[in-house]
Formats: C-alpha cells, sequence, structure tokens
C-alpha cells in the first residue's frame, strides 16, 4: 500500500510528465494554437483563472520536489505588466513550501527520497546545518540557483533548526535570487517589446 504523501507526489509527477506530452500532441493536431497571437488570446480570455492556478501550483510544488525558478520565470512571462505580483506570489509560494517540506517531510516520504538517493550529501548538509553558521548555510543554500532549496528544508526540519531563523534564511535567499529573475526578466521584455 502506497503512502499518502507517495501517491499525491506520483500523481504531480504524473501531471507533470503528461503536460508536454499533451502540449506536443495539440501542437501536431493544430500548430495554430500554439501562435503568439493565440496564447496572448487565450491569457487574456482565462486570466483571473491561470492567477489562481499559478498561485495554487506555486504553493502546491513543494509537494513535488520540482524547482521554484520554472515558475517564477513563468510568471514573469504570463504577467510583464506585474513583477512586483509575481514577486509577491513567488515568495509566498516558496516559503509555504517549503515549510510544508520543513514540517511535514515525513509524511510526504521526502526523508526516505533524500536519505535512500544521498545519503553521503545529506549527511554533510546536517553537518552544516548543526554549526553555529547553519543559518547562513541555509541563506546561501537558498540565494544560489543550482542546488534543490528543498533538500536544505528537509534537513532543516530533521535537524531541528528554529523554524524562524529557517525561515528568515530561505526568505532573505529566495528574495534575492527571485527579485534577479523576475525584475530582469520585466527589463527583457520590455526591451523587446
Amino acid at each position: 500500500m502506497l503512502k499518502p504523501g507517495l501517491t499525491a507526489k506520483r500523481i504531480c509527477v504524473l501531471i507533470w510528465l503528461a503536460t508536454p506530452i499533451i502540449c506536443l500532441t495539440i501542437y501536431l493536431y493544430d500548430p495554430h494554437s500554439f501562435a503568439t497571437e493565440s496564447i496572448v488570446a487565450f491569457l487574456r480570455r482565462f486570466e483571473n483563472e491561470i492567477l489562481i492556478l499559478y498561485i495554487v501550483i506555486s504553493i502546491a510544488r513543494g509537494f513535488t520536489l520540482l524547482p521554484s525558478t520554472p515558475l517564477v520565470i513563468a510568471g514573469t512571462i504570463i504577467y510583464p505588466e506585474s513583477p512586483v505580483s509575481v514577486l509577491f506570489i513567488s515568495i509566498v509560494g516558496i516559503l509555504l513550501s517549503s515549510s510544508m517540506i520543513y514540517f511535514f517531510s515525513d509524511f510526504l516520504g521526502f526523508s526516505e527520497f533524500f536519505e535512500n538517493k544521498r545519503p553521503e550529501y545529506t549527511k554533510k548538509m546536517r553537518l552544516q546545518l548543526e554549526k553555529p553558521w547553519g543559518l547562513l548555510f541555509v541563506f546561501l543554500w537558498a540565494f544560489f540557483p543550482f542546488v534543490p532549496t528543498d533538500a536544505v528544508c528537509y534537513i532543516a526540519g530533521t535537524v531541528g533548526m528554529k523554524f524562524w531563523k529557517f525561515i528568515l534564511a530561505i526568505g532573505l535567499g529566495e528574495l534575492i535570487l527571485c527579485s534577479f529573475y523576475v525584475f530582469s526578466g520585466h527589463y527583457v521584455f520590455h526591451i523587446l517589446n
């Protein structure tokens, strides 16, 4: 019998894998539906629904261990005139999903995932978080774009790092990184238009 967290994770991964296949099929059947005018018309017609979906996906992303960067960039592309809103939604989503991983990693099956997949990596991270500069380690980890923030969230929860320190470090690191993505994307969008 599958654990509830594992089942939810598999469903999310299946949806994630099915999405490009469905899009490719639609593209092959009707290439015009992926033309710029069609995409803009679709986004304008369902703007409110897409915003709600974007918010929900930003929050639920933590259940799938998918990186937040593609969502932040997608938000910047979809809502180029609202960089502050995209940044706010992105940061709230990251903070909520990071908190869920911090508190519920055992329930969601992440303990097994990290411990079995990379035990030596997990051990090294634990050692860093238990040192006095653990807060700085989490901040730098969240700020660096090429490492999975979810891994440090799990480890911080298992070593018993104080939640306020953890969430402060994640928030500051991700705020700097996401601000760079959102505002540089906003700038590039306006140069291209």
